[in-house]
């Protein structure tokens, strides 16, 4: 209970100040053609869920353990759910059409469709749900995995695609998601809080 309440410190202190420098972000962060560079285009590419079903059918087939291709394969699409099912709910658009400014869209203007609605970022929430799921899976190389995940979410906020306080959300969210999973998984296995396999 007490990581919990820890956590719950955390998130709300990242969150906040994300926020409050959302503007700065906006101004300081931006890298004009971040995508159009190989790093760039690499860190996105961890945001796209196929790319973790992939890893996922690979995994299974090198390692016959069913159990971990399902986790990372699943864990990123849960992540992408929940993505779009925040994005219904808090409704704040991407900030370059409205140059950097705040704009939330009403529930009565499209109200099923997450087009054009940026809290939190989709790519963030499934590279960081991916990147949390492999630091519980392969603790040792949790360096390389937060930096896909962060590296994903930093080209989003140079790209002006989405505020830093979007992929914070994201990060938090992604950290729930898999603590969630990991933890209906345990206990569907019996394995406590042991790594599957």
């Amino acid at each position: 209970m007490r990581s919990v309440r820890r956590f719950a410190v955390v998130a709300v202190v990242a969150v906040v100040l994300a926020h409050l420098l959302d503007g700065w972000a906006w101004v300081h962060l931006t890298r004009d053609g971040v995508y159009e560079q190989d790093r760039g285009r690499m860190f996105r590419i961890v945001g796209y869920l196929p790319v973790w079903l992939l890893l996922g059918a690979a995994l299974y087939l090198q390692t016959r353990d069913r159990r971990r291709g399902l986790l990372v394969a699943l864990v990123p699409a849960a992540g992408g759910l929940a993505a779009e099912v925040l994005k219904l709910l808090l409704r704040r658009e991407r900030p370059a059409p409205h140059d950097g400014a705040y704009v939330f869209r009403s529930f009565l203007e499209r109200p099923f469709s997450t087009s054009g609605l940026a809290l939190p970022s989709s790519h963030s929430l499934v590279a960081m749900s991916g990147a949390f799921i492999l630091c519980r899976l392969y603790p040792r190389a949790w360096p390389v995995w937060i930096l896909f995940g962060a590296g994903c979410a930093l080209t989003r906020v140079q790209a002006r695609a989405h505020f830093l306080s979007d992929v914070t959300v994201a990060a938090v969210a992604a950290w729930v998601v898999v603590e969630l999973c990991w933890r209906r998984w345990s206990e569907a296995e019996g394995m406590g809080d042991r790594a599957p396999g």
